[in-house]
């Protein structure tokens, strides 16, 4: 397992965290015990939404690791509207349980970034990939091969967060992203590239392979 210096909890939630522990201790001190026990469960959400463990990273050389931890939505073959070319297309939709950091697939280059304010349709609708906000990544390998990373926010997320540039260079299982609160993650991949998962199989970010590229 690589160095991965993030805190348990990630940076993201603290502001959340700090005021729901507030509110929860003021109600405790002043409100019915029913009412400072839901904003106990409130402060317990909170906590495991914006969990952000370090993960195994797997030493596979041609593997295309998922982004993001939660439930494969998607393989097809389908057009990549950011590098205009035929791909396969896996999409990982997460829900409010989910970790919610997004991570290097790969080690590469980020040769551009494109940024979409978009809509917030139910992530897991088809049209969410096209009509969404959405933050996409051009990746590209030693090799050359190219990748298109994108993070999708879904009706209730309203915020996606982004940490690189084009220019930058990611390592596989390096935290680059976050989104609050429900989205999806959509990776555009070379035809050539072998789907390692399944529609409806649950997957971790990083410890997943999601492909194998050829």
């Amino acid at each position: 397992m690589r160095n991965y210096p993030h805190p348990l909890i990630a940076r993201e939630g603290w502001p959340f965290l700090a005021g729901a522990v507030l509110i929860a201790l003021i109600l405790s001190w002043l409100a019915p015990w029913w009412l400072a026990a839901l904003a106990w469960l409130v402060v317990v959400f909170i906590l495991q939404f914006f969990r952000d463990p370090a993960r195994e990273i797997p030493a596979q050389p041609n593997a295309v690791l998922c982004p993001a931890d939660g439930r494969v939505i998607k393989v097809e073959e389908a057009h990549d509207p950011y590098l205009d070319r035929n791909s396969l297309k896996i999409s990982v939709f997460m829900n409010v349980f989910n970790v919610h950091s997004q991570r290097s697939p790969l080690d590469g280059k980020v040769e551009k970034v494109w940024y979409d304010p978009g809509r917030f349709l139910n992530a897991a609708v088809d049209k969410a990939s096209t009509e969404n906000e959405r933050n996409a990544l051009h990746l590209t390998t030693a090799n050359g091969q190219a990748v298109t990373c994108v993070q999708v926010a879904g009706l209730v997320a309203r915020r996606i967060l982004c940490y690189v540039k084009a220019g930058d260079t990611l390592t596989r299982g390096q935290r680059y992203g976050f989104i609050r609160f429900g989205s999806r993650v959509d990776v555009y991949l070379p035809v050539s590239a072998r789907a390692c998962v399944t529609i409806g199989q649950k997957v971790r970010a990083t410890e997943t392979v999601l492909a194998e590229l050829h």
